[in-house]
């Protein structure tokens, strides 16, 4: 079930419902992937898995001295970009248009992802992270889960980058940008 709280989801929603009715009433092959958090090292500055390795490479660099962070309980489903680039080729492979939702299938905390980022670094996170009450989304939503069970009976998909390796790619690649030893 929809139920979209950002003008972001909201656009999604309406994308989801033109390519189905697109697909039914004209017979256009559209396929539609509701995608989760797809994380690489290409991911924006915006988004708090590149807030947190690109703080960790500037802090292990000298550069930065904190990483200041919203709420820490909040789980996402975090997987790799490059994963759901051949989920998304596979639907277009497929015979049949279809509508799949593209994750792990599970959740971890943006602590989980702080602790495991600084972690490989070879920090405690305890010393460079700080909740700021500014960071705090007016409509948080506490979890979001793909259930990518349709796509992976169907068309046999399966991530195949575990949530640590996804964090080490990222914090790799920053310490790199950053020069940080």
């Amino acid at each position: 079930p929809f139920n979209p709280i950002s003008p972001y989801a909201i656009s999604k929603t309406a994308a989801f419902h033109l390519i189905k009715t697109f697909r039914e009433a004209y017979g256009v092959f559209g396929c539609t992937g509701i995608m989760f958090n797809h994380e690489s090292p290409r991911r924006g500055y915006g988004y708090v898995t590149r807030k947190i390795t690109s703080a960790v490479a500037k802090i292990k660099a000298g550069a930065d001295e904190k990483l200041r962070l919203g709420n820490l309980d909040a789980r996402r489903d975090w997987g790799f970009a490059g994963d759901f680039v051949e989920a998304m080729w596979q639907m277009l492979q497929a015979g049949e248009a279809e509508d799949y939702a593209i994750g792990t299938g599970e959740t971890h905390t943006i602590r989980e992802f702080a602790e495991t980022a600084f972690a490989l670094a070879g920090l405690e996170w305890e010393k460079y992270v700080v909740v700021d009450p500014a960071f705090l989304r007016p409509a948080e939503v506490y979890e979001w889960r793909a259930n990518p069970a349709k796509i992976k009976s169907v068309l046999g998909w399966q991530p195949k980058t575990g949530f640590k390796d996804l964090v080490r790619l990222m914090v790799e690649s920053d310490i790199a940008h950053y020069g940080a030893k």
